[in-house]
């Protein structure tokens, strides 16, 4: 399906561009500019953000790393 119009972007390329993201470095913070940029492309009239965000979420590698977890709970324990 595709989920940006203005970049030919599907949700195949995006879960393809979260999987390479996360083998290439599996402490990384994801975000759709990085997915973007992966891509070699780039957002434009942002209609798509919605959905693209969704498709992330969707994806099982968008994760966020283990120690990046719980921060703030940690902080305001630790304070």
């Amino acid at each position: 399906m595709i989920v940006c119009h203005c970049a030919n972007i599907s949700d195949h390329d995006i879960r393809s561009a979260i999987d390479w993201m996360r083998a290439a470095d599996p402490d990384t913070i994801i975000t759709p500019g990085k997915v973007y940029r992966a891509l070699g492309k780039k957002a434009d009239c942002g209609g798509c953000l919605r959905l693209f965000t969704a498709t992330m979420a969707e994806s099982p590698g968008l994760g966020v790393p283990s120690e990046l977890r719980n921060l703030r709970s940690r902080r305001t324990r630790g304070a």
